[in-house]
């Protein structure tokens, strides 16, 4: 995760994509090239960032903005490495203590080194397994459970279990392929073979499909915006950053095939003929298998040239990322595949106009495009019959490891709150009171204990402050102290703010000294916050008074000054 002081200036940022735009997109593997260089050194990014600028005929600062930017690359590495989950189910689980255990164990700090240099630490947000915390990654090693630092010391094996299913609907859309085995890649044989993309568009509009990586805009009309143009781009987003949910990494690892289909079903849609796949570096299994399903994607005739004899060319890549939560928003995203740093970019234009080297790019979620095929499959209206009239569908839930039943569950979207944490999750383990439900991320918001009668919907979640955002669902009970919480949403958002806009970037780090003094910032506060909320330049920022305000009216009197 990004721990960023500044942003490239609007000239510099202009120059580097004219010099890529001259020189071939030297830029394109900038990023992949400095992370295998800093996996062969202890030193800092200043020693081997700029050797590796020269070989792409970049200047060094071009090189050292992404070094500096993205926490993979500029948190210390020893030979092993560890990354502990420092994120809000993980901080719920532990109460927060994980982390000095941790460090006690290995003998070093976070964002260190031991002495010798044998062993790193980091604290990231997050590593997908909300449903087991706390936990951390061992190199690629998963390590989860009330026993992490004995796992990571070595006195006990390194254990972390599956991810626990289950279906709510009667007929899953995006959980066929892991609960029944329904194969992928059958809807883009016959597509690509006999269907048209007017088809494919047709039906996807009708089903009224939203992206569910958060804005929740509609998908055709993303398709429309690209027009077909030449050159056009579709990237499948799994840079699932929102702690507390972990329904990408289920559909990356465990049904990779229908991932990939999605994909390439828009680019089909929308004449494009090159597609990528970003996914988080925290989701190391999650690469192998995209990858290896690209792989076999090729090997079986569903990419490449002559798609299965016919005049469709498709050929898609596997990204990996750098560390970055801002980077998942979709001009970031784009920053970061262009080597630069992961920063959100003003719009317009919008990315379906200029976006990936200046070509027409369309961004979607992984669990949107996880549900395309059954909607080319079944229709756009026997889509449109399930979840709510205004938004239709069905939605992966993640419920954190304070459930009695936590675990990643498909719903039909307008699914009461309630429902899905008594009858689904069970309350909470060993009958604990709930004091809180974080709802979307620590960006999302907050709802109290006696506020859940809500549908599972965005529209009814923002009446109460909230934003659907994954959908992760995060429990606290009394073991953790409200003004922690608090703390712990300020560190986030600073830690994890961009920096390319003064609003979050100073707002993000004057939010933390209050909460971190322990004094309501009354009527400071409240000034802050209209500024952050109107001069943000991303959803971001805009989105941290909502959650603090929905966190202090969820806690009542117990964070007084802190709601609007």
């Amino acid at each position: 995760m990004a721990r960023v002081r500044s942003a490239h200036s609007a000239h510099s940022f202009d120059a580097f994509r004219a010099l890529a735009n001259r020189r071939g997109r030297p830029g394109e593997k900038l990023v992949e090239s400095l992370a295998e260089a800093r996996a062969t050194t202890g030193d800092g990014p200043e020693a081997w960032a700029p050797p590796v600028a020269a070989r792409f005929g970049l200047p060094a600062a071009a090189a050292l903005g992404p070094a500096s930017y993205y926490a993979d690359l500029s948190a210390p590495h020893g030979n092993r490495h560890v990354r502990v989950c420092a994120a809000t189910a993980c901080f719920a689980a532990s109460g927060g203590e994980h982390l000095a255990e941790v460090e006690g164990e290995l003998g070093v700090a976070a964002h260190t080194a031991s002495p010798r240099g044998d062993v790193s630490l980091q604290t990231v947000r997050c590593l997908g397994y909300c449903y087991a915390g706390p936990a951390a990654l061992d190199g690629d090693t998963p390590c989860a459970g009330a026993s992490l630092p004995a796992q990571l010391s070595g006195r006990e094996p390194p254990r972390a279990p599956e991810i626990p299913v289950a279906d709510d609907t009667g007929d899953p859309v995006l959980l066929g392929g892991v609960l029944c085995g329904d194969p992928a890649w059958q809807v883009w044989s016959t597509t690509v073979s006999s269907g048209t993309a007017d088809e494919v568009h047709r039906e996807v509009a009708a089903s009224g499909l939203r992206g569910r990586g958060g804005a929740g805009f509609g998908v055709a009309a993303k398709w429309e915006a690209a027009r077909r143009a030449p050159g056009t781009v579709v990237v499948a987003n799994g840079d699932e950053g929102d702690p507390g949910s972990y329904a990408d990494r289920l559909l990356m690892e465990a049904d990779p095939g229908r991932v990939l289909e999605g994909l390439a079903l828009a680019c089909f849609a929308c004449g494009a003929r090159q597609g990528v796949v970003l996914v988080r570096s925290e989701y190391p299994a999650a690469l192998a298998r995209m990858r290896e399903a690209v792989r076999q994607a090729y090997a079986q005739g569903h990419l490449g040239a002559s798609v299965h004899g016919t005049a469709t060319t498709l050929d898609i890549r596997v990204v990996e990322g750098a560390g970055s939560y801002v980077a998942g928003e979709e001009t970031a995203l784009i920053a970061g595949l262009e080597g630069g740093r992961g920063c959100a970019r003003p719009r317009p234009p919008y990315p379906t106009e200029r976006g990936l080297w200046n070509a027409p790019t369309v961004v979607n979620n992984v669990e949107t495009l996880a549900a395309v095929p059954w909607i080319v499959r079944h229709g756009g209206p026997a889509y449109a019959r399930r979840g709510t009239s205004d938004e239709t569908g069905t939605k992966l839930v993640c419920l954190s490891e304070r459930f009695a039943r936590p675990g990643c569950y498909e719903i039909e979207l307008g699914t009461p709150v309630r429902r899905i944490v008594t009858e689904l999750g069970g309350g909470l383990k060993g009958g604990a009171e709930l004091t809180a439900l974080q709802v979307g991320g620590p960006l999302g918001g907050f709802l109290a204990a006696d506020a859940l009668d809500v549908p599972l919907s965005e529209a009814g979640l923002s009446a109460r402050g909230c934003a659907l955002g994954h959908a992760g669902l995060v429990a606290f009970d009394g073991r953790v102290a409200p003004e922690e919480v608090l703390r712990h949403v300020w560190e986030f958002a600073a830690a994890e703010s961009c920096g390319a806009c003064s609003p979050c970037r100073v707002g993000s780090r004057r939010g933390l000294e209050w909460a971190s003094a322990g004094t309501p910032p009354g009527l400071e506060w409240e000034r802050l916050s209209r500024v952050l909320a109107e001069a943000s330049l991303c959803a971001f920022g805009r989105r941290i008074p909502p959650a603090v305000h929905s966190l202090a009216r969820a806690y009542g009197d117990r964070l007084a000054g802190w709601a609007p």
